[in-house]
């Protein structure tokens, strides 16, 4: 029985895009969401990001709300339908230092688990086109009549990724001490602490001030870095935000 395994989260660690960005815009296309929702509500807080003023977590936070607002009564077919789309079109954007990451992972027989915080129909569709074993993803429930009752179930936060790498370690009867895990942002953080082999990929300024903060977790981190055609690795115990 396999006792090792790899934890990937998905947006910003895997693919260079936000999948939830990717599925917004589909939204607004199928004018499932009205494109003035984007113009007065999204696109001031990404503007704000964008120029580095602003907050990731706070646009994010935007997009989840009006995505939330309008899956609700919405036929959860429809939604798998542009899910599905999303990834047909973005799955190959991702980095190159994941993807290989991913590959080594296949060759040396460990399992490949996706925990994200994406709603659940793109994280099954990305696990699907890289061959994961098993995947977590932010559950939107969908109720009887097979439309979204508005319940959510968030998979973004670091106390919720911990439960998940949990439940799948008792899943799949893993030891966590011989496991890998790969994230970039603080939700990612409970991950990376959890196992014996974290990584930390591109990550934002929040997790790494947790990372070294986390005497234990800096002395084992792997910082990976890929900006343009160029990877390379940050030693924590030298690492200075400026």
């Amino acid at each position: 029985m396999q006792k090792c395994a790899a934890f990937f989260d998905v947006d910003g660690t895997i693919t260079r895009e936000g999948l939830i960005t990717e599925m917004f815009r589909k939204m607004v296309k199928y004018e499932l969401i009205d494109e003035s929702k984007w113009h007065l509500e999204v696109k001031p807080a990404f503007t704000s990001w964008s120029r580095r003023v602003g907050d990731y977590d706070h646009y994010l936070q935007k997009m989840v709300d009006i995505y939330l607002d309008t899956v609700q009564n919405t036929d959860s077919y429809l939604i798998g339908h542009i899910a599905r789309q999303v990834i047909e079109q973005a799955y190959q954007r991702v980095y190159t230092y994941t993807r290989d990451r991913l590959k080594w992972h296949r060759a040396q027989g460990h399992l490949i688990i996706a925990i994200s915080g994406s709603p659940v129909e793109l994280v099954r569709e990305i696990a699907s086109k890289y061959q994961m074993d098993d995947y977590r993803g932010t559950v939107y429930e969908i109720g009887p009549d097979g439309t979204y009752s508005g319940v959510i179930h968030p998979m973004w936060d670091s106390a919720s990724k911990r439960q998940a790498l949990l439940a799948m370690a008792d899943k799949h009867q893993l030891e966590l001490g011989s496991c890998y895990a790969y994230g970039d942002t603080s939700g990612d953080f409970s991950m990376l602490s959890l196992v014996g082999h974290p990584h930390a990929v591109n990550p934002t300024r929040e997790l790494i001030r947790k990372i070294l903060a986390d005497r234990q977790l800096k002395g084992r981190i792997n910082i990976i870095v890929e900006r343009k055609d160029v990877t390379y690795q940050m030693d924590a115990a030298c690492l200075s935000l400026l």
